[in-house]
């Protein structure tokens, strides 16, 4: 699409339609390709790429509390996680975060 209009001179409404794209994705195309290229196409993964929220600082803490009481649930380990740090966790989160843990150590 972007060839034709930068090789062919066609009209980039011609192109952009001929390829089932609107002329503002045209746009994006063609400047993604002038930065990166062919790979500046491929969409990236969204999202976070790693546990952001559970620093080194509240994984200590959530040692620290489940040494001192192992009854302790996730939903209560997100609730003093927020309480003490300000931070909204999901209990799933936590869940994640301990099996990591405790998989890393042997």
């Amino acid at each position: 699409m972007v060839r034709r209009v930068s090789v062919d001179g066609q009209p980039v409404s011609h192109s952009a339609a001929a390829f089932g794209f609107s002329r503002p994705t045209f746009y994006a195309a063609q400047s993604a390709l002038q930065a990166g290229g062919i790979p500046a196409l491929v969409p990236k993964r969204p999202g976070p790429r790693r546990a952001h929220k559970l620093s080194v600082e509240v994984m200590d803490f959530l040692h620290r509390t489940r040494a001192a009481d192992e009854s302790l649930s996730a939903a209560e380990l997100a609730q003093r996680i927020k309480k003490q740090f300000g931070l909204q966790v999901h209990p799933r989160s936590v869940e994640r975060a301990i099996a990591r843990a405790e998989k890393k150590t042997p």
